[in-house]
């Protein structure tokens, strides 16, 4: 029989479980402890529990975690692992050292539906939504999962196109039930779809990226489809009502390509789209693959354009690349079929 994993369950879905195995009401608040603090493999580390209910929860349910069936570390310290995921196809997450930050890039989905252009795994196709115990795994079975200070949902898949499991995961991941993290911790990346992101903002205050890459809605729509179902001078409108001064961050991704969208008539337009958000403009340097005719920009051109958009007022800085030599660099995430530096 199929067991249904206990990690993704929140405080409430837990009480039903306890319920159902004729624990007391309590037990869910020591379950949940186990789970999440304690970090338990198995239903027999809860000692909390009589011998009878951990055996009677164990015919129905199991911790539900599962390690890395593949990893690779680059000469930076990044290192990328890969989950078993949905759909036939893996998924991989990537940790990210950097001085006194330890990040962890989660995946959402298996795969993408909104096929941006220069993205592997949008190329890929999409091969299904991860369930929030899916998510939760990946940062507790990860070996660095102690060290963690940061989480950015960065990885395969759109998280606002499987909002549900996204917003649970971040309910486990700040209650004081579960992983008692501050949202000010985790950034939600996305591409934009607004109803969706109105919710995300309404009911968490987690910090926010969205993806740009050309501030012309026709190059936009050329690279991201999804720009004819949300306009990005829409969802930036919709920012500007928002408060971003103090308890969250807005940031934009911005891909740079030779030639393509790096120039100061780019930067300027950018610089208007923005102009009244409170927000920090994060530009990224483009890593080539086959398939894709984009180019990286030379590293002259990303600071002058930086320092075009700092001298109109917008805030911009160069993101320092990490983890390319395994492929764990932004947009390069494939899962197995497609990942050689994952053996």
């Amino acid at each position: 029989m199929i067991k249904t994993p206990l990690i993704g369950m929140s405080l409430e879905k837990l009480r039903i479980v306890a319920a159902e195995v004729g624990l007391p009401r309590f037990a869910a608040g020591q379950i949940s402890r186990r789970l999440y603090v304690n970090r338990a493999v198995t239903i027999d580390e809860m000692t909390e529990l009589s011998k009878a209910g951990r055996e009677k929860l164990s015919e129905r349910y199991d911790v539900g975690r599962h390690a890395p069936i593949a990893e690779a570390v680059s000469t930076d310290g990044t290192a990328k692992y890969l989950f078993k995921g949905v759909g036939g196809r893996d998924i991989e997450s990537v940790y990210i050292p950097d001085r006194d930050r330890a990040t962890i890039c989660v995946s959402s989905q298996a795969g993408c539906r909104m096929n941006c252009l220069f993205c592997i795994t949008g190329r890929q196709g999409f091969h299904g939504n991860l369930s929030t115990a899916d998510i939760i795994n990946q940062v507790l079975s990860i070996p660095q999962s102690d060290k963690l200070t940061n989480l950015v949902f960065m990885g395969m898949g759109e998280p606002l196109d499987n909002l549900d499991a996204v917003m649970d995961a971040i309910e486990i991941l700040t209650a004081p039930w579960g992983l008692a993290w501050s949202p000010k911790r985790i950034t939600v990346s996305t591409i934009g779809k607004l109803d969706n992101l109105e919710r995300l903002l309404d009911q968490t205050r987690v910090h926010i990226a969205i993806s740009v890459h050309s501030p012309f809605p026709d190059e936009r729509a050329a690279l991201m489809p999804v720009e004819r179902a949300y306009p990005i001078a829409r969802v930036i409108e919709m920012m500007r009502h928002r408060d971003f001064a103090h308890q969250r961050r807005l940031s934009i991704e911005y891909i740079m390509w030779r030639d393509r969208n790096d120039d100061l008539r780019h930067a300027d337009a950018l610089a208007r789209l923005l102009r009244g958000t409170d927000c920090r403009v994060n530009l990224i340097r483009f890593h080539a693959f086959d398939g894709f005719d984009g180019r990286p920009a030379t590293t002259a051109t990303m600071e002058r354009f930086r320092d075009r958009l700092n001298e109109l007022g917008i805030t911009a800085t160069i993101r320092a690349s990490r983890g390319e030599d395994i492929d764990a660099a932004c947009g390069m995430l494939a899962g197995r079929s497609q990942s050689p530096n994952l053996n």
